[in-house]
């Protein structure tokens, strides 16, 4: 990492109007959740197609929520890692607007971030397809040994994990924001997602029609390091932000501007 590159980036972040970030299953590794496409992922265990779409749940809820636990059984023992609160430290010292997350793991909000766009809904929320009540999953954990899978309290249907299955859009409200949030931005920081999957694809597509310099920060090149990205830092999320963040404050610290 040079430490050139990274003062320049830090300058573009610092003198951006509005900055923003996509993050992916790259961000929460740290905190011992594998990607579910990698090896020892849950798609190794448990095929998509069989158990993660919204056909399969909708025809055998029971048989997809054995695979639902072992997910809820990666995120309930997570903590946010310094990727998470790294980018909520950025929006604290007002150079990150918000981030858009194909996670559902919470970890963004519960390592300080304010503004975070889920993508994909969050995995820490069940909700009805009945009746449209919710219910938080961790009350739900706690009642397995009674009640397996959970049932809605008002109507009795079993539960889903408020995320988007296979076959499910991505919600419209998360979608137009995240779409306005990547319009007009300056810099967009894409970290720990490859960001091949539409349509989070578009966002820094959207960005770059626009004008943002493309931050790329993964442990290995992808498809944006080939041309795209105006720069990539390679390296674990939760190591290369706290260098980045270093960077951004010693530049707001000469402009007189560090909080």
């Amino acid at each position: 990492m040079k430490t050139e590159e990274l003062k320049e980036i830090a300058e573009k972040l610092v003198a951006g109007e509005k900055n923003a970030a996509l993050t992916g299953a790259g961000v929460s590794t740290e905190s011992g959740i594998p990607d579910f496409r990698s090896h020892g992922g849950l798609w190794e265990k448990y095929d998509p197609m069989e158990y993660a779409t919204i056909d399969a749940f909708r025809r055998d809820p029971e048989k997809v929520w054995v695979m639902i636990k072992d997910m809820n059984a990666l995120l309930e023992d997570a903590e946010p890692n310094p990727a998470h609160t790294g980018l909520a430290r950025l929006e604290e010292l007002g150079v990150l607007a918000g981030i858009v997350t194909q996670n559902i793991d919470n970890l963004h909000q519960e390592g300080g971030s304010k503004n975070v766009i889920e993508f994909h809904g969050n995995g820490r929320r069940l909700v009805c397809l009945k009746c449209n009540a919710a219910q938080d999953a961790e009350k739900a954990r706690a009642n397995w040994d009674k009640e397996f899978p959970p049932r809605c309290p008002e109507c009795g249907y079993i539960l889903k994990p408020d995320v988007v299955f296979f076959g499910e859009p991505i919600p419209p409200q998360a979608s137009a924001r995240a779409m306005e949030l990547a319009q007009g931005v300056s810099v967009l920081l894409v970290v720990g997602t490859s960001a091949t999957v539409a349509p989070a694809s578009y966002i820094p597509m959207v960005a770059r029609k626009t004008g943002a310099a493309i931050v790329e920060i993964n442990i290995e090149n992808t498809v944006l390091s080939e041309g795209f990205a105006d720069y990539t830092l390679l390296g674990k999320a939760g190591e290369t932000l706290p260098i980045l963040i270093e960077a951004v404050e010693a530049v707001l610290d000469k402009k007189g501007g560090l909080t």
